[in-house]
């Protein structure tokens, strides 16, 4: 059979497999929904509205890309004041964690308990093995390029830290289908494991739509 004649039957599959994901995604944000949208200040705008400085950067980090989008946190802030002529305490620098960048808002054990490194396919860059560990978080020489730049050296500094909710809702419900624990037990134990300073956000569009709204230049990060 020629590759002509196979074409359709694969672009039907992928389509499925396309509207599938669509599927599931919408089904996610019915079931998150809540019923009477919210007026007036939300936990939310509040943590948007607290982003202060007269630079502001956001950085989109989609994907765990080497950590670069704490790297290019830790650089913004490290250049900013000569460039700027300002203090840091001017300078604002917003992060968002969505899709499979989300991992990197989690606590050692979490990453430990649920096999993180394994299920976002990410490799401990000192043990070669799928990791068990955030390295990102306290990070060592030899964990990122910069040590300096690990996420809760940055929230000391001030840089805020926003996790997509929509992230933790479909990727632990994943999780917990192939583990077999309820779906609710391992949402709830993600967001208990938090890296203490990282905020929920809505979702990670919405993050960066607010964030940029209020001012921030955006930089995609991975």
């Amino acid at each position: 059979m020629t590759d002509s004649a196979l074409a359709p039957d694969r672009r039907g599959f992928l389509g499925a497999a396309t509207l599938g994901a669509v599927a599931g995604w919408a089904e996610l944000a019915t079931a998150t929904r809540p019923a009477v949208a919210a007026e007036g200040p939300t936990e939310f705008t509040k943590w948007l509205d607290s982003v202060g400085g007269k630079q502001r950067q956001l950085f989109d980090v989609a994907q765990p890309n080497d950590g670069f989008g704490l790297i290019w946190s830790w650089v913004f802030l490290a250049t900013g004041p000569e460039a700027f002529g300002l203090p840091e305490k001017d300078l604002a620098v917003v992060v968002v964690l969505r899709h499979t960048g989300l991992p990197l808002a989690f606590n050692d054990a979490t990453w430990s308990k649920y096999k993180l490194g394994e299920f976002f396919k990410i490799t401990d860059p000192v043990s070669k093995e799928p990791a068990t560990r955030n390295f990102f978080l306290a990070s060592k020489p030899g964990d990122m390029i910069q040590p300096d730049a690990s996420i809760d050296r940055l929230l000391a500094r001030g840089v805020k830290v926003g996790a997509c909710r929509m992230a933790i809702e479909y990727y632990s419900a994943q999780l917990a289908k192939q583990m077999n624990l309820p779906a609710d037990q391992v949402r709830k134990d993600w967001i208990a494991g938090l890296v203490p300073g990282v905020q929920t956000v809505p979702s990670g569009v919405v993050a960066i739509n607010g964030a940029q709204a209020r001012g921030c230049a955006y930089c995609f990060a991975g």
